[in-house]
């Protein structure tokens, strides 16, 4: 799908530069921070939900071991 992206002076800079350090053009910098910010998420998103299902699961220790 085609888009048209704005970027103001600063954005463009940044874009410049990740692309001219990685070898790439702007457009497939554009889409590899796209990847990679929505892997992050999606990660920071499953690290809690473990962490809330490891609270539950062992309430009792963690209660047991805070006093």
């Amino acid at each position: 799908m085609a888009m048209t992206l704005r970027l103001d002076d600063e954005s463009q800079a940044a874009l410049d530069l990740l692309a001219e350090q990685d070898g790439i053009s702007k457009q497939e910098a554009v889409r590899r921070a796209i990847v990679e910010s929505a892997s992050r998420r999606h990660h920071r998103a499953t690290v809690a939900a473990l962490g809330e299902r490891g609270i539950e699961r062992y309430r009792d220790l963690l209660d047991r071991l805070g006093q």
